[in-house]
């Protein structure tokens, strides 16, 4: 039975604009902000190796002036009115954010237009900018859990965008130019598949009034379309990989492969599943053993991200040095055992009740309420999506959660990252 106490298609207002925007629009009146979220389709499948890091240099950039403002009054203007406002990349799309009082609800959105559509990438700020990508990337160089991750990905996908760091390299990020940076902004900043959802307590009309004003006469005259996600392909055996960083008190650890795509029809099989395996109270599962019973982990968590692509499906552990071999052969014993053996009725109803019960904590705020509507456009969920939640969950049977896990998780066809002390 669905819930109609969650926002659906009688309250969240979709408009297609002639320029291909999306927007939703969720009236809440009950307070006095307003939210802005979205996304463009410009990401770091568009990079080569050559030039990792130009989605997120290019993100970082927007705001850094504009041929309306320059970079400090930008900054000045959102500080005076005490709003936010920001842009951040991944592979298939920059996304945005922006919240303040609904009185500033068309400043906020000339604000974000302006950067979206009309960056100017100052020289100077340009320069600072690389200093300080450059700065994060030699410390990221001495971070254990940094490390392991990018060692991760490098084997789990190679010759595959998500093989490359999407923040980039030092040789990367040090002779990307300016020109370059305008050139991924002109080639793929476009109105067509932009998603803007606004939550807050303003009508639908005065948004749409609104969005019109500063989006309506966007438009693009030769888009270039970001690059087909290529499969990935699950490793033909146990593969183990080492980023040394001696004199380190922890040990970090990642396992995984790559996960089903967020529209897989047995996607929320999976997330159930892991919500068991390391999720669900202390870290599910694997926090359960490996933390608290067997005391050799600082943390000890599995993730299931889902996404427009295979992005990867991961467990993971912080330990010390002389505990990453015992480490690892629990937490694969874990995953062997949700693989082989029905999870018994009371544990799943604890986690689907946990994760029914998370969901109106999840929807408390305007911030993330309009997270989730957008991200119901991006994976096409229906805008009755949130009304099928508990019936989606509450669906999951014992037979489905080892499907899963059979289908998506391997003791031996896997990627074992550590990074520490050798």
């Amino acid at each position: 039975m669905q819930n109609l106490s969650y926002p659906g298609p009688e309250d969240i207002h979709r408009h297609l604009l002639p320029n291909g925007i999306v927007v939703l629009v969720y009236e809440n009146f009950a307070t006095q902000s307003v939210v802005i979220d979205g996304l463009v389709r410009a990401g770091a499948l568009a990079e080569t190796r050559q030039t990792a890091g130009l989605a997120s240099f290019t993100s970082s950039m927007l705001m850094h002036g504009t041929e309306k403002r320059p970079f400090t009054q930008i900054y000045e203007t959102t500080e005076s009115i005490g709003a936010s406002l920001g842009f951040s990349s991944g592979y298939f799309s920059t996304g945005f954010a922006a919240k303040g009082l609904v009185e500033d609800f068309r400043l906020l959105l000339d604000l974000t237009a302006q950067s979206l559509r009309h960056p100017t990438f100052p020289a100077a700020e340009f320069e600072k900018m690389r200093g300080q990508y450059l700065t994060a990337l030699y410390m990221r160089a001495d971070n254990t859990q940094q490390m392991v991750n990018l060692r991760f990905n490098e084997a789990l996908y190679p010759n595959h965008p998500y093989g490359r760091s999407s923040s980039g390299y030092i040789d990367s990020i040090s002779s990307i130019t300016r020109d370059e940076i305008a050139a991924f902004h002109a080639a793929y900043y476009q109105p067509e598949g932009m998603i803007l959802s606004i939550v807050g307590g303003i009508g639908v009309n005065e948004v749409l009034e609104g969005v019109m004003d500063s989006f309506g006469g966007w438009n693009h005259p030769s888009p270039k379309l970001m690059p087909a996600m290529p499969p990935a392909v699950r490793p033909a055996a146990k593969t183990r990989v080492h980023a040394d960083l001696p004199d380190k008190s922890q040990s970090d650890i990642l396992i995984g492969l790559p996960s089903p795509i967020r529209s897989s029809p047995d996607y929320m099989d999976a997330s159930v599943m892991n919500t068991i395996l390391g999720v669900f109270g202390m870290m599910g599962r694997i926090g359960k053993v490996v933390r608290e019973e067997k005391n050799l982990a600082y943390y000890a968590y599995s993730r299931l991200q889902g996404g427009l692509g295979p992005s990867p499906m991961i467990a993971a552990a912080g330990v010390a040095p002389d505990k990453v071999d015992e480490a690892i052969e629990a937490i694969l014993h874990e995953i062997e055992r949700i693989q082989t053996e029905f999870v018994p009725l009371d544990e799943l109803a604890d986690s689907q009740a946990y994760r029914t019960g998370s969901m109106p904590v999840g929807l408390e705020t305007n911030e993330a309420l309009a997270g989730v509507i957008s991200d119901i456009e991006l994976y096409s969920l229906g805008l009755d999506y949130l009304q099928r939640f508990d019936d989606i969950i509450n669906g999951i049977t014992p037979e489905r959660i080892q499907a899963a896990a059979q289908k998506y998780w391997s003791t031996e066809q896997l990627v074992i990252a550590t990074a520490g002390e050798q």
